[in-house]
């Protein structure tokens, strides 16, 4: 009796790496598979295997993709402190506070919304004096940081200038920000998704292959990270004089990045 056998072809596919083109359209039997036993009534039997995974079962290419937009700031967050010194603990807390209090003001009368004015650190210290060998306190020191947001550009440079003449004697950092941060972040990713498929076509090609559908996209930017672009230094001590001759407001550009990883399928 002829015997019939029927051997089991299976095409291992595999897609890894940050930019990997698969086969397209190159199969090999696996030598491993054992050819089904023939019976008696000439009727043969297929080994069934079990099926490979679905992420190894397409033929697809992975890429990497960033692309950044320009914005313009247009608006700033300050930090800036008030500190004061006094003799006694309670007499430098009440001169903060006044203090303080007289610089919200100042921010109110110049139309800066209460609800951006927030009261981020304070803490009262005492001072001390080391002096053979004996360590006596000479008074206290109070800190009361201020954290002022939303403040447009335009009119910024006498904002910190009428801030110091009430009472504001450290400027912490000041940060520009783009109103329209999350437009301009929405056109990176469009602009990055269109360079993505347009690397994914040229790897493709260059394999003989065509880019069908998408399979996977993740995104990889640190959205929150690039929300802000700080551009002070450490922090200084002013006077008002000084903040007049020194305040001059230079926000440049924030650049918007936005990173994603695409997952396409080939096609023969």
């Amino acid at each position: 009796m002829k015997k019939i056998f029927y051997a089991l072809i299976i095409a291992g596919l595999t897609a890894t790496g940050t930019l990997l083109l698969a086969g397209c359209n190159n199969a090999a039997s696996d030598p491993t598979v054992p050819p089904a036993e023939s019976s008696s009534d000439s009727v043969s039997t297929v080994s069934k295997e079990a099926a490979p995974p679905a992420s190894y079962g397409t033929n697809s290419i992975i890429v990497n993709s960033s692309e950044q937009v320009t914005v313009i700031p247009d608006i700033a967050q300050v930090i800036y402190s008030v500190r004061s010194q006094a003799k006694d603990a309670a007499g430098c807390q009440e001169k903060n506070g006044e203090t303080v209090n007289q610089v919200i003001e100042q921010l109110k009368s110049l139309d800066v919304k209460e609800s951006s004015i927030q009261t981020t650190d304070y803490y009262i210290n005492p001072i001390y004096n080391y002096s053979k060998n004996t360590t006596t306190i000479t008074g206290y020191e109070a800190i009361t940081t201020l954290t002022v947001s939303d403040l447009p550009i335009d009119g910024l440079s006498e904002l910190l200038t009428a801030s110091v003449s009430s009472g504001i004697n450290t400027i912490q950092s000041v940060s520009y920000q783009a109103s329209q941060y999350d437009q301009s972040y929405a056109e990176a990713l469009k602009a990055a998704m269109d360079s993505a498929l347009e690397k994914a076509t040229v790897l493709a090609k260059a394999g003989g292959c065509r880019v069908g559908s998408v399979i996977r996209i993740e995104e990889t930017s640190g959205y929150a990270q690039t929300r802000y672009s700080n551009t002070s230094g450490p922090s200084l001590q002013f006077t008002e004089a000084k903040l007049q001759n020194d305040a001059a407001i230079m926000p440049g550009e924030i650049d918007v990045e936005a990173g994603i990883t695409v997952e396409y399928q080939l096609l023969p």
